[in-house]
């Protein structure tokens, strides 16, 4: 959990619990897990423990709640970083019913539940068919092979505000099919970073940019991570690099280094509520 976010599209971020199990290509490379590892607490998988948190923490996000209507402003709050609302076990059942509790009590801040198990968004959520226009609700969606399986689940959640975080990108995506009235209303897209990170071709970026101001959605480019677009002087500073098919060459400078500009310009566009 943190106040002031180093996530670039997020103020705050608030974890009800730690711990998950991998689901999909995107799990290869978890961030979460490497910090669960080296901090301790949990465990990841789905005979994994998961660890739970005592009232001073599920206080913090009251006070943000304060703060916001004190500045007259909204936070947005990633719900959660280091776990997956939305995973299915019986010992989340009351951790989730308190998560509930405190988003209706902090009506000032924009609740971003983002799932990998948007099968199971509706059927765990109390609010039927009348969400609460601070909860906003995305997937993630790596690849062609999950936006066809994982949108449709999306799309059919009456959320306020639907939106996809497209990071780790590991493939072209085509949304066309899944976005004809306007049900998505925010992209988010980034390639990995850390060990092992795999390369990110910029034209899956540049489609996926083209496509939102096609559409009226807004794009938000989050990180090229570990590797970036080559460049005559990166060559040399790193010989290290992946020819990314019709993407042109990428070097890995790591994710500092790499930066967030996409051709020449950074992207940082919110949905309108």
């Amino acid at each position: 959990m943190g106040k002031n976010s180093h996530i670039e599209w997020t103020h705050h971020t608030f974890n009800p619990w730690w711990g998950c199990a991998k689901v999909s290509d995107a799990c290869k490379h978890c961030y979460a897990e490497a910090i669960v590892r080296r901090f301790g607490g949990a465990q990841w998988g789905v005979k994994g423990e998961r660890r739970f948190f005592d009232e001073n923490h599920w206080k913090e996000p009251l006070k943000w709640n304060r703060e916001a209507v004190r500045d007259g402003v909204r936070y947005r709050v990633f719900c959660a970083s280091m776990a997956d609302v939305y995973e299915d076990r019986p010992d989340l059942i009351p951790e989730r019913a308190k998560l509930w509790t405190l988003i209706q009590k902090t009506p000032a801040l924009d609740w971003l539940l983002l799932t990998k198990r948007p099968e199971n968004a509706q059927r765990l959520s109390p609010y039927g068919e009348k969400w609460p226009a601070n909860v906003w609700l995305g997937t993630s969606v790596e690849n062609q092979e999950l936006a066809e399986k994982r949108l449709p689940e999306l799309n059919a959640v009456p959320a306020k505000v639907r939106f996809l975080s497209c990071e780790p990108l590991l493939g072209a995506l085509d949304l066309s099919a899944f976005t004809k009235k306007k049900t998505i209303h925010w992209i988010i897209t980034g390639g990995e970073s850390g060990p092992g990170s795999r390369p990110m071709n910029p034209e899956w970026v540049r489609n996926l940019r083209d496509f939102c101001v096609k559409k009226g959605v807004a794009f938000h480019f989050k990180q090229w991570g570990q590797w970036a677009p080559a460049t005559t002087k990166s060559l040399r500073q790193k010989s290290t690099f992946s020819f990314a098919e019709e993407g042109g060459e990428m070097v890995s400078l790591g994710k500092a280094i790499s930066g967030r500009r996409l051709d020449g310009k950074t992207h940082d566009e919110f949905p309108s509520i």
